[in-house]
């Protein structure tokens, strides 16, 4: 939101209240309080008639410094606040004649005891970021008496700014509006259905702006050397976090707001759906799961979108008898196939819903002002919502998930929840302007928090659309509305990589679109894209997205990749969980792994599949692909072939392939099982290790399907010679060299004809020593 008319004027119909001057500080042991006047003091009688602004500064995590902004202090928060973390007082306060500071870690903020208020942010000696004079403000729309607190912290020269949320729009969000308020606009607008009022820059530092309600961003769109930020009422606060190095960042902010859940292993597997508003029974169901089974198609989760329940009746949880008589049976059927099940479901009830009636006599329905229960008629007939402020309406609402659970579905996919009206009453008084981005945290929790309950810590796995802060703890996020061509294909690849950089772990995708059908070739180049994904679904709106209704090469791209993940799934797991540790996604920017790399910052095409995986999906119908390599030898993992990075590369690819580069110095886990994701990924594995160069130590980890730690091996180089220690509870594996030349002799395990290492069951740690050619 704009306030100011170029760098002097305030826009008409705005008064500005701007920190000009400190007055005094308050050490409170852990908190450094100031009060910033908006006119200069030069006297006592300036003192009369004047504005104070209260800032105070204080410390929730090492590296975490928080910033509170009031003008009146008596305002009611009637929430909903944010669920945040904190783990003590960090804070170490200092006085000089010149400023006032609080330490925490290596981060610092100081604040200026001179004539022209200023903050000042630190690492170490470096300054970051700051707030200048006249920077904060207090904000009074003239005509409405509307209030407003505003912020604003510089960029420095070369600064990119990334994250607020999945975001189709550029990825550098430089030069942008943006509006924190979830929408249902689609992928090819700027409206965006997860919006996440925190940002990281390339300077290794984030700003976590802690208000659920609707922030304004003015990133260097306003000023073009600032990021403004602004929120309506008294109060404004915010938190630097410091890494220093971007996943750091991460770190830390979803150690303040919650890290992403572990989804279970099944979850990455293919997942293949009815559709949207396609005819369809259980008939047509085991045609496409018995048509994927004779095509040698590996097929994990069948998803039942919003047709599974009876027209104009969404969301009642009951099958519709008229297509679907025995779904007990059916899903008994299905799962004896070897399939998880995943049903459609979303917090709108319409009004010939069987809950309609019940919520509305509970009083478990979002209200209006004056007692009504709020409805409309978009979506569904008379649609209302239910209110998950109520903890009775949370259980109503979770009984009957529970049943589809005791029937034997396995995963939900959480729908909408952005279209939240703010003329209602919600029953513990929150404000329903705040709750607007927020009701999806609650909505998103009830569910999650069902399958938890009845699967097990580590069983469950939403398909969620809609989320705000902390929407990270449930996970999986998919894009949404995407249409189906090229541009679609890659603003959603923008949108996820925005979204891994604002704490979320893991991200999927309708592949080939949502919107229309896709041409066969945009299909196939998707199949690619989503199955290098963190999660994979086959899914689309008036059309059956069964591979063989394209092509019959469409079905061996399908077969190619869906095994290839599977195979992939022993480095995906030991990724999965470090994001849980870590809060870094699964799919990552470029310029998280490379954070030094100039020419990794604005890259959005393509991306890290973890550390050691580099992926450029092909968005054309002729296959030529541009795409950039980072210094070092880098590996195709499909071919071979060696290509020097430090550069950009330009080829072609049939759809039986793309740019999938193993990044050097990698051990890359390959499993014994290509058919399922959940198997035991220690058993038989096979580490690659690839051009490991002098002097460098690399290790991995392959887990089981509880993430815990089976089999740990760590390699060194030092010349011809290549030690590797493996700790572990005895499993077998094979180590297999890529790009240094044969082993001629081993030491302390067998040297097999094909050129692997074999290391049989042990116990504990071993180490073998092996001489390269």
């Amino acid at each position: 939101m704009k306030f100011t008319d170029g760098n002097w004027l305030i826009r008409d119909g705005y008064s500005l209240s701007t920190a000009v001057q400190a007055y005094d500080f308050i050490n409170e042991g852990h908190t450094l309080t100031a009060s910033a006047s908006t006119a200069p003091l030069r006297g006592r009688g300036d003192m009369i008639n004047s504005t104070l602004l209260t800032i105070s500064f204080h410390s929730p995590l090492p590296g975490v410094i928080g910033v509170k902004l009031v003008h009146f202090d008596g305002t009611v928060d009637h929430g909903p606040n944010f669920e945040l973390t904190k783990s003590g007082d960090h804070a170490v306060i200092t006085e000089t004649e010149e400023y006032a500071e609080l330490k925490s870690g290596d981060l610092s903020v100081r604040i200026s005891k001179g004539d022209q208020w200023s903050v000042n942010f630190y690492r170490g000696s470096q300054r970051i970021t700051g707030s200048g004079f006249k920077s904060m403000a207090h904000i009074t729309e003239t005509a409405t008496g509307t209030t407003f607190m505003r912020e604003e912290l510089d960029l420095s020269v070369g600064e990119w700014v990334y994250g607020l949320g999945e975001r189709f729009t550029s990825f550098v969000k430089n030069g942008q509006i943006v509006d924190i308020w979830n929408k249902d606009g689609g992928t090819s607008s700027e409206q965006a259905y997860k919006n996440i009022p925190f940002y990281i820059t390339n300077k290794g530092y984030g700003v976590f702006v802690n208000d659920p309600g609707g922030v304004s961003f003015e990133v260097a769109s306003e000023k073009v050397k600032k990021v403004q930020f602004s929120v309506t009422g008294e109060v404004l606060e915010y938190f630097i976090i410091d890494g220093p190095e971007p996943k750091e960042v991460l770190n830390k902010y979803t150690a303040l707001t919650g890290k992403p859940a572990l989804p279970p292993a099944w979850s990455f597997g293919l997942w293949l759906t009815t559709s949207f508003t396609t005819n369809y029974d259980e008939a047509t169901v085991n045609s496409f799961v018995d048509g994927m089974a004779e095509r040698d198609l590996p097929l994990h989760v069948f998803h039942f979108d919003c047709f599974w329940m009876k027209e104009f009746h969404w969301t009642d949880f009951k099958w519709d008898e008229r297509v679907f008589p025995d779904p007990v049976g059916m899903l008994k059927r299905l799962k004896d196939k070897g399939l998880k099940i995943c049903v459609w479901i979303n917090p709108y009830i319409g009004q010939r819903s069987r809950l309609f009636k019940e919520g509305k006599e509970r009083g478990y329905l979002v209200k209006k002002p004056n007692g009504d229960v709020w409805q409309w008629n978009l979506w569904q007939p008379g649609m209302a919502l239910v209110d998950f402020t109520n903890p009775e309406a949370c259980e109503w609402f979770a009984g009957y998930l529970r049943e589809l659970v005791d029937m034997g579905v396995d995963s939900f996919k959480t729908d909408f929840g952005e279209r939240i009206p703010t003329d209602v009453v919600y029953h513990d008084g929150s404000d329903p302007v705040k709750m607007h981005n927020y009701y999806t945290y609650l909505y998103n929790k009830v569910v999650f928090d069902v399958l938890e309950e009845k699967l097990g810590k580590n069983e469950a796995a939403l398909f969620a659309r809609s989320a705000t802060v902390g929407g990270q703890k449930f996970p999986v996020h998919w894009g949404g509305d995407c249409y189906a061509d090229y541009e679609s294909m890659a603003e959603s690849l923008r949108g996820g990589l925005s979204l891994g950089l604002s704490g979320f772990g893991f991200w999927s995708h309708d592949i080939g679109g949502f919107e229309n059908t896709a041409p066969v070739h945009v299909f196939k180049r998707w199949l690619a894209f989503g199955l290098l994904s963190s999660h994979s679904r086959l899914h689309g709106s008036s059309s059956y997205r069964v591979p063989w209704a394209y092509d019959e090469e469409a079905v061996d791209v399908t077969r190619f990749f869906t095994k290839l993940k599977s195979s992939l799934m022993p480095y995906l797991f030991d990724t999965a969980v470090y994001a849980t540790e870590k809060g870094v996604p699964t799919m990552r920017a470029m310029f998280l792994e490379f954070p030094n790399d100039p020419a990794a910052e604005t890259l959005d095409r393509q991306y890290m599949l973890g550390d050691s995986l580099l992926v450029a999906p092909v968005f054309s119908e002729d296959g030529e692909v541009s795409y950039y390599l980072p210094e070092g030898a880098w590996t195709h993992l499909l071919s071979g072939k060696v290509v020097e990075g430090g550069k950009w590369h330009k080829e072609t690819y049939d759809f039986m392939s793309l740019p999938l580069f193993v990044r050097p110095n990698s051990i890359l886990p390959i499993g014994a099982n290509d058919l399922r994701p959940d198997y035991d990924f220690a058993d038989g594995v096979n580490l690659r290790l690839y051009q490991l160069e002098e002097g460098v130590s690399v290790s991995r980890t392959v887990r089981n399907m509880k993430g815990e730690a089976e089999l740990t091996v760590t390699a060194v180089r030092n010349g011809k010679t290549i030690s590797v220690q493996a700790e572990g509870a005895g499993k077998a594996f094979t180590l297999s060299l890529h790009g240094m030349g044969e082993a001629v002799s081993a030491q302390g395990a067998e040297l097999t004809e094909s050129g692997l290492l074999a290391v049989t069951g042990f116990s504990g740690k071993t180490t073998v020593e092996f001489t390269l050619k």
